[in-house]
């Protein structure tokens, strides 16, 4: 057999397409019972939590890794090209017909494998997909978020949650933003970073520029009392961009300058700010 093996236009290496008990109309494969944490088709799913090996990493595999039956099913459901799945026999056989490898384990093994204990039960390892340019994204979009510096891979999956939840076109990743598709992030936003489209803009000035282009009215969020209260922004029913920095610091003083208007959320004595993601919902749900 040759190194790749094609089967309804997917590849698979010789030992996992030896392995499978079965092939039905040529896109379900069998289940594969393994032991042994050190088999090498386990590769996909070795060490999650070991930052300089992890198999997730965008410097290194890059692969997408979904976590429990939820997020492993919008992930099936997605553009992502699945690789293989690795779990414990309740929970692939709740997935039903898959269309690469399922390797049933023990929770103990899949324990030394992953390197923690995983509560959800199963995991799958996909490839990523293609992205479209930010130019694209804006041109169909009526609703987009940009995000400035936004570097924690919880907010991040929150913030695409509820992106998806609340009728976000797209998000647009400027300076300083982590990787959406790591893979906590993935876990937090349920697998919801995986249908809402992103790309990267790393000129954050000209990108605002070219929504405008697109049609775009850029709202700046941010706490400073100088700011349009967001019920008065006159935001609903137009195509806007809202631009979004991190917790903490904000936006920077050049990302306030660049958009068009900047917008607070009215908020009570004594409390500044809002995690980015809820800040973020009640802007989405402003403009809608």
């Amino acid at each position: 057999m040759s190194e790749k093996t094609q089967v309804g236009g997917l590849w698979f290496g010789p030992l996992d397409y030896e392995q499978c008990s079965h092939v039905e109309k040529w896109d379900t494969f069998g289940v594969i019972e393994i032991d042994d944490p050190a088999d090498p088709r386990l590769d996909d799913f070795r060490d999650l939590s070991t930052a300089d090996r992890r198999p997730d990493r965008p410097g290194g595999r890059g692969l997408v890794i979904a976590e429990g039956v939820v997020v492993v099913e919008r992930l099936l459901a997605s553009p992502y090209p699945v690789r293989a799945f690795l779990g414990v026999r309740r929970r692939i056989e709740a997935l039903g017909d898959l269309p690469a490898p399922a390797y049933v384990a023990s929770a103990d093994v899949m324990a030394e494998v992953v390197g923690f204990h995983l509560n959800r039960g199963v995991l799958a390892a996909a490839d990523r997909a293609p992205q479209p340019a930010a130019g694209e994204l804006a041109r169909t979009a009526r609703r987009l978020a940009v995000l400035e510096g936004v570097g924690d891979h919880e907010n991040l999956g929150s913030l695409f949650r509820n992106a998806a939840a609340l009728g976000i076109d797209g998000v647009l990743l400027g300076p300083g933003c982590s990787d959406p598709l790591y893979r906590r992030s993935v876990r937090v936003s349920m697998g919801h970073v995986l249908r809402v489209p992103f790309a990267h803009l790393p000129d954050l000035a000209g990108g605002m520029d070219m929504l405008r282009h697109n049609g775009f009215t850029v709202a700046a969020l941010t706490p400073r009392p100088s700011a349009t209260s967001l019920a008065d922004a006159g935001l609903r029913h137009r195509r806007v961009a809202v631009l979004l920095g991190s917790e903490g610091p904000g936006l920077t003083e050049e990302a306030i300058a660049a958009a068009d208007v900047a917008v607070r959320i009215p908020m009570a004595s004594g409390v500044d700010s809002l995690n980015v993601a809820t800040a973020a919902a009640i802007a989405f749900y402003a403009i809608a």
